[in-house]
């Protein structure tokens, strides 16, 4: 039987390269913030901090804070007969609660976490969508105070701490992908 693992954690703590050491472990990836990147290409907008937050806020109106895992369920059921499938990018409550009464213990809660001085740092060096540190922080609060962002944090079955070295981050992965896979 396959799982769901979700990958959660703030903006710059490292979801995107344990989903990418995941998908190395023979999961299949989906993106929620593929969502919002096609919603942006739709009304023709480019690619930056502020249009991604309006498109976030107005899908979840639209649809409800659980909207990205709703719109995300097609996507995460097409693959889930063949392997287990990581999930980058859920941030809500509501996300995490529809999951999990939908998957039940077959959802699995990864959280990464890192300081927000050294995630501040890394989101100034990204290449595609750099943050400076002010942009990070009110990214920062505006996901824990208008999308519900903490809670999926706290309910993490596993937690993965990304405050080292890479090859530290790795081992970790590593550790919990044998306790998973």
């Amino acid at each position: 039987m396959h799982n769901v693992i979700a990958v959660v954690g703030m903006t710059g703590s490292g979801k995107s390269e344990v989903t990418r050491m995941l998908r190395e472990q023979d999961c299949v990836t989906v993106r929620f913030g593929d969502i919002t990147d096609a919603e942006l290409k739709r009304r023709g907008w480019p690619l930056n901090e502020e249009n991604e937050r309006i498109v976030r806020e107005a899908l979840r109106r639209e649809y409800g804070m659980d909207a990205y895992a709703r719109l995300s369920l097609p996507r995460i059921e097409e693959q889930l007969d063949k392997s287990s499938v990581a999930i980058d990018g859920l941030y809500s409550w509501e996300e995490y609660k529809f999951l999990k009464e939908y998957y039940g213990v077959r959802l699995i809660i990864v959280a990464v976490w890192a300081p927000p001085r050294l995630r501040y740092e890394r989101l100034s060096r990204r290449t595609v969508r750099p943050l400076t540190p002010d942009e990070a922080r009110n990214r920062d609060y505006a996901e824990i105070e208008n999308l519900n962002k903490g809670g999926p944090i706290c309910m993490a079955d596993y937690t993965i701490l990304n405050n080292g070295t890479f090859e530290e981050l790795q081992r970790q992965v590593v550790h919990v992908t044998e306790a998973l896979l």
